[in-house]
């Protein structure tokens, strides 16, 4: 079992390394506000989802950045459009995907993901919804500070960091327990029944595009049909519970009734379009295999590293959580913007760093930061600013 999670892992961590640096880049060379921009009508729609299909956005990630654009002028089919298409592909996620199943399948996902983004912010923009929703929607993420692209590529790891080792420790475990051909006989029943039960899986759960890329590709091997997997990938990082309500609270029942029908027909539809006339030839392996590169160990090493490091900073802010003074709080802001756990790391820490700050606690719900030490208000607010997120 561990000899197979190190072989996934030698296969997996050089490609999201070139992913999440592919990213750095993408975020230090293009302009801050170039995601949200001339985003209107139909023309807005294409910009929006071809922007989004190489954007390593998790299904977390998304959510602020799709109601930033709505907040920020863009219409509801352009953001609707960017939500579908954005989680489920992204630069790391299509060279991961590349080096599991293949450039062919690789490319139908990305070019699947650019139709249903297109679908749903056309169906979206007939509805013609613009004014619904928005006396509700909250402010978007403040805009970011400037930071480097080695930070920048950590910032994109560390959201999905325990979803890839889930994914890595699913795979090895798919592919030492399952008996090759155990589900082989999916492929016997009908290519619909077989995606609409992978879709029943996928819709309610978190699933990040990247971190079960070797989920599917281990399934893959042990017999179930391409276009099921393909499903599991398209739907899951479209969907969840979290995007679902976002969805609903921010542009209306109707807009949701587009962005489900269409990722749940996109999906099933492009994926027994697959099956029928692509056919499917994976060039990873999930066999244990020692022959790697050194650039491969060295990518392994280098990303186990890194989670080691998150681990760590993991537990070393729950120590403080629990060992923080229970003296009465200096500041308590209210915070807007924090959408995940990563965001609440990200502010903890640069509350902690900043002078005048003894001891710094942000919650997610609420959505607050409670700060003890002789930093004024004032300062808290500006520090909490630069982080990137705003004070109601």
């Amino acid at each position: 079992m561990l000899d197979a999670v190190w072989q996934v892992w030698l296969q997996l961590s050089p490609w999201l390394l070139l992913g999440a640096a592919a990213a750095g880049l993408l975020h230090v060379l293009l302009p801050r506000d170039f995601a949200r921009r001339q985003f209107r009508g139909l023309g807005g729609v294409g910009k929006a989802v071809a922007l989004g299909v190489p954007l390593p956005l998790c299904s977390c990630g998304v959510i602020p950045a799709g109601l930033g654009l709505k907040k920020d002028g863009a219409s509801d089919g352009a953001a609707i459009g960017f939500l579908i298409s954005t989680p489920q592909t992204g630069v790391d996620s299509l060279l991961v995907s590349a080096s599991f199943l293949g450039w062919p399948f690789t490319i139908f996902k990305a070019l699947s993901a650019l139709v249903m983004g297109l679908a749903g912010g056309a169906a979206t923009e007939a509805l013609h919804t613009d004014a619904e929703g928005i006396a509700g929607l909250e402010e978007a993420t403040a805009p970011q500070s400037t930071i480097g692209f080695f930070e920048h590529m950590v910032d994109v790891i560390r959201p999905i960091w325990k979803w890839i080792v889930f994914g890595v420790v699913a795979s090895a475990a798919i592919t030492v327990w399952i008996p090759p051909g155990a589900i082989a006989g999916w492929s016997n029943l009908h290519p619909a029944l077989v995606g609409l039960a992978a879709l029943a899986i996928a819709l309610p759960l978190y699933v990040c595009a990247t971190a079960s890329v070797p989920i599917a590709a281990a399934l893959i091997a042990q017999g179930m049909p391409t276009g099921a997997a393909l499903v599991f990938l398209m739907a899951g990082p479209a969907t969840n519970i979290a995007t679902i309500g976002a969805v609903k609270r921010a542009f209306g029942g109707r807009v949701l009734t587009v962005y489900l029908a269409t990722v749940v027909i996109g999906s099933v539809g492009l994926a027994y379009l697959y099956d029928a006339f692509i056919p499917f030839q994976a060039i990873g392996s999930l066999t244990h295999e020692h022959g790697h590169p050194w650039w491969a160990w060295a990518a392994a090493l280098l990303l186990a590293g890194l989670f080691v490091y998150f681990v760590l900073d993991d537990l070393r802010s729950a120590w403080l959580r629990r060992t923080a003074p229970a003296g009465p709080a200096v500041v308590t802001l209210e915070v807007e913007g924090l959408t995940c756990n990563n965001c609440v790391r990200k502010l903890e820490r640069a509350l902690r760093d900043a002078d005048g700050v003894t001891s710094a606690m942000v919650t997610l719900d609420p959505s607050q930061a409670t700060v003890e030490g002789s930093a004024g208000p004032a300062d808290i607010e500006a520090v909490v600013r630069a982080a990137g997120y705003a004070v109601k």
